[in-house]
């Protein structure tokens, strides 16, 4: 799936609104601080290399963008190419589900199919799968950690730029010039340090989030699917055990009767025969 993972013209406009609301204030022209935006950054990420190796930085990193970048499967479409896949093995047998293998779009599901397929037993599959959906979960956990700790660490960073700004109005005292220079750095060096943390760092864990669970519910939705299919369970039955995964309001439009599902691969079948004739 390639679908954009955010409304990206809220966010932007959002992001102009507010960043905005700062030039239109009284005293704009000193809330740019070049030596407290470099206190604050060059202490938050140099604390981050003193914390997590840089793979891991690097991995979060990458997870961040991919979150924004991408939208996960919905639970309709899951559904639905269960449910395909649950008929296509009782009419050709599971291994059938090869060539289905071959076109999904999920890997986590391409990978359950591909385990069903090479022959292993139910509880073999489910177990492997289980674990697979542990680790991703723990992998997931340790990058959102790194966004929660750096959001934690800006504030503190944010607050030294202010005390070295105090520190030379301390310096400046009797001199005008430098008390009003050495202002900005004692205030705006707070400022970055907050924005940095609740409109960067904070956000961006809460998307890693977000997402990790959205698709740790695929995936439990993927091994009851594939495992049940694999033990060629009834497909009417499957596809009420699955619907509880729904909410009530996707579900109404979910339901599709079994002889409409009959139906289309009636369809598919036919049109696979004709393309063979031909050939």
């Amino acid at each position: 799936m390639n679908k954009t993972a955010h409304f990206w013209p809220g966010i932007v406009f959002f992001l102009i609104l507010f960043f905005g609301s700062f030039a239109l204030s009284d005293g704009a022209h000193m809330m740019v601080n070049v030596i407290g935006l470099i206190v604050v950054v060059a202490g938050t990420l140099g604390a981050a290399f003193m914390s997590y190796p840089s793979s891991e930085l690097i991995a979060a990193y990458r997870v961040a963008v991919n979150s924004y970048r991408t939208a996960p499967v919905g639970e309709k479409e899951v559904v639905d190419a269960l449910l395909d896949l649950s008929l296509k093995s009782r009419l050709d047998g599971l291994l059938a589900l090869e060539e289905a293998e071959e076109g999904t779009s999920v890997l986590f599901l391409r990978r359950a199919l591909t385990l069903v397929v090479d022959g292993f037993k139910v509880d073999d599959v489910r177990d492997s799968l289980n674990t697979e959906s542990f680790f991703f979960q723990q992998r997931r956990t340790k990058q959102e950690r790194v966004f929660r700790h750096l959001a934690r660490l800006a504030p503190a960073f944010g607050v030294t730029g202010s005390v070295i700004g105090l520190i030379g109005m301390l310096a400046g005292i009797g001199d005008t010039g430098v008390i009003i220079q050495t202002i900005p750095v004692a205030l705006t060096s707070t400022l970055y340090g907050i924005v940095l943390a609740n409109f960067f760092l904070t956000p961006l864990a809460e998307n890693i989030y977000s997402k990790t669970q959205n698709e740790l519910l695929m995936q439990r939705l993927v091994i009851e699917g594939v495992t049940l299919i694999a033990s060629e369970y009834n497909t009417l039955k499957l596809q009420t055990k699955l619907e509880s995964f729904l909410t009530p309001s996707v579900r109404e439009t979910q339901h599709r009767s079994l002889e409409d599902i009959k139906a289309h691969y009636a369809r598919l079948r036919e049109e696979n025969a004709a393309l063979a004739d031909r050939g």
